[in-house]
């Protein structure tokens, strides 16, 4: 009498198939146990087996997407500003306020797809480049284009244009939207 089987053996770095002949005669039991893996084995604790996955780490990384399916829609540098607005309050509301301050210290400005930001400091630049992947997901998610990138300038003598008084918030506004002054003269406005 003969029996075979064949059987999938999972060990730490490899998956081989054994295949199994048992044969019975009256005097005694036969096992044979066949190998169908040609390579060599390699255990998961050796430096061999780090080699190997570091090559496949590697070779997964070269493989690269088509980027033809993903989005690119145009948008405008106010449609940016809105979403750059929206992602530093949702920082801000789960108390990660250096990045929420980081974020607002300067309006970035757009050029083409390249968001550019200036910081005060080399610091502060360490600290957005830290935040920069999760942003850029998040702008590419909200924009529909896949093509933009951020650019982290650091300025020195970058002076926070936050608005304090009355007057500051006026002239702060009227930066923004000259025709705020039209307003103010049109309808005799005072601050």
């Amino acid at each position: 009498m003969q029996v075979s089987s064949s059987q999938d053996v999972v060990s730490d770095s490899e998956v081989c198939t054994l295949k199994t002949e048992v044969t019975v005669t009256a005097e005694k039991v036969e096992t044979k146990i066949t190998d169908h893996y040609t390579s060599t084995k390699v255990s998961a604790f050796s430096l061999k087996s780090i080699a190997l996955k570091k090559e496949l780490a590697e070779s997964q990384k070269s493989v690269n997407k088509d980027v033809t399916h993903l989005p690119n829609e145009e948008f405008t540098e106010t449609q940016m500003l809105e979403q750059w607005v929206k992602y530093a309050q949702r920082k801000e509301d789960k108390g990660q306020r250096i990045i929420a301050s980081l974020l607002t210290i300067n309006d970035p400005v757009l050029e083409g797809t390249t968001i550019v930001h200036e910081l005060p400091n080399e610091s502060s630049k360490e600290e957005f480049e830290g935040e920069m992947p999760e942003l850029l997901g998040y702008l590419r998610g909200k924009l529909h284009n896949h093509d933009i990138k951020i650019e982290v300038k650091v300025n020195e003598a970058l002076e926070s244009k936050k608005a304090f008084t009355a007057q500051d918030k006026y002239n702060r506004m009227n930066e923004i939207n000259p025709n705020l002054e039209l307003l103010k003269r049109t309808f005799d406005l005072d601050i």
